[in-house]
């Protein structure tokens, strides 16, 4: 699954397309790299993310293209969350 389309259906970001210009702005890394906004992403892959004033770093736990807002949370696991 593309990176953008799985931040969204995680509901990490709200709009795909926002996710897409966070990518596009090197906001983004996977396992320590900068990933554009088509990078495919996987199981047990861990994804930084630095947008607004917030860090997250998550490690992806399952991948589905489609899930009820009440499972999203249940697609990744979050390592760290910071407020800078």
């Amino acid at each position: 699954m593309r990176l953008d389309k799985f931040l969204k259906v995680a509901r990490v970001i709200k709009r795909r397309t926002l996710a897409k210009e966070v990518c596009d702005r090197g906001q983004v890394e996977v396992n320590g790299r900068v990933a554009k906004a088509g990078a495919e992403i996987k199981t047990g892959d861990i994804i930084n993310i630095n947008f607004g004033n917030r860090k997250f770093k998550l490690q992806v736990i399952d991948i589905k293209e489609d899930v009820p807002a009440k499972l999203a949370a249940e697609l990744y696991q979050v390592i760290e969350d910071k407020t800078t």
